[in-house]
């Protein structure tokens, strides 16, 4: 009899310890849930809160002063992004040395460095020409010319800084000030600035043009279709005052 006594009183210990052990696994998996993200209202009976999304900050002023040809106070502004070893770059090159030399003062023209990582050279071409400018504007755009009429040899080359150099006395530079200056802060904080005002505009792509704050599609950027583009914006009594939109994002040209 006693033994089937202790068997009996045992039974309710095995249950409450049962029990027990349950109940602390019960509360680690609650414990150790992720929050519960609640469904949204779709009965239209409440308004969901706005997504928020970056904007981009067109105050962004780039290099100052900007690389620029024609006149500050010009009604058309004209701003390109570049890389000097983008090939597409290369190709517009002559397009738009024309567009200045037909509208000259009546229209500003700003250059603004944007070396893509995609092309090995471009960053130490963007360091030569600002190098140029610090000795001059006029020798910034010297270097500028030289850089895109010889893009496809220097680009090939893996000597091209000494080109660079050579490219420096052809246009009459300090070579020493010039070999300095290419390594230097100043000129790469011209750079950067440059490309933090492309990123502000969301720019991706090279080339990309703004007329008076419109972005140009590449397809549109031959000398026909931006004349037109300049001339309806001379007409346009908001000439000059539009800010800088973003850029769209479709790959790099």
């Amino acid at each position: 009899m006693d033994k089937k006594k202790e068997k009996q009183s045992g039974i309710p210990l095995v249950v409450i310890g049962l029990v027990l052990v349950a109940a602390v696994v019960v509360f680690a998996y609650c414990s150790n849930r992720p929050p519960v993200t609640p469904k949204p209202n779709t009965n239209g009976n409440s308004t969901p809160a706005p997504v928020k999304t970056p904007v981009a900050n067109v105050n962004q002023a780039g290099a100052v002063p900007p690389n620029m040809l024609g006149s500050p106070t010009a009604t058309v502004t004209l701003e390109e992004f570049a890389d000097f070893q983008c090939p597409a770059c290369g190709q517009m090159y002559p397009v738009f040395h024309e567009i200045q030399s037909m509208y000259g003062s009546r229209i500003k023209f700003i250059f603004r460095n944007f070396p893509l990582p995609m092309h090995d050279k471009a960053y130490d071409a963007a360091t030569a020409a600002e190098a140029a400018g610090l000795q001059g504007s006029d020798k910034f755009w010297a270097m500028h010319s030289q850089l895109y009429t010889n893009q496809k040899i220097w680009s090939a080359d893996p000597n091209y800084k000494q080109l660079f150099k050579d490219y420096a006395e052809k246009i009459g530079l300090d070579v020493n000030k010039f070999e300095t200056d290419m390594v230097g802060l100043q000129t790469r904080n011209r750079i950067q600035a440059d490309i933090e005002r492309g990123k502000a505009l969301s720019v991706n792509t090279t080339p990309t043009l703004f007329v008076n704050g419109n972005d140009v599609p590449f397809a549109q950027m031959t000398v026909p279709t931006l004349q037109k583009i300049i001339d309806d914006a001379m007409k346009s009594p908001q000439s000059g005052q539009q800010p800088a939109q973003a850029a769209p994002a479709n790959g790099t040209k």
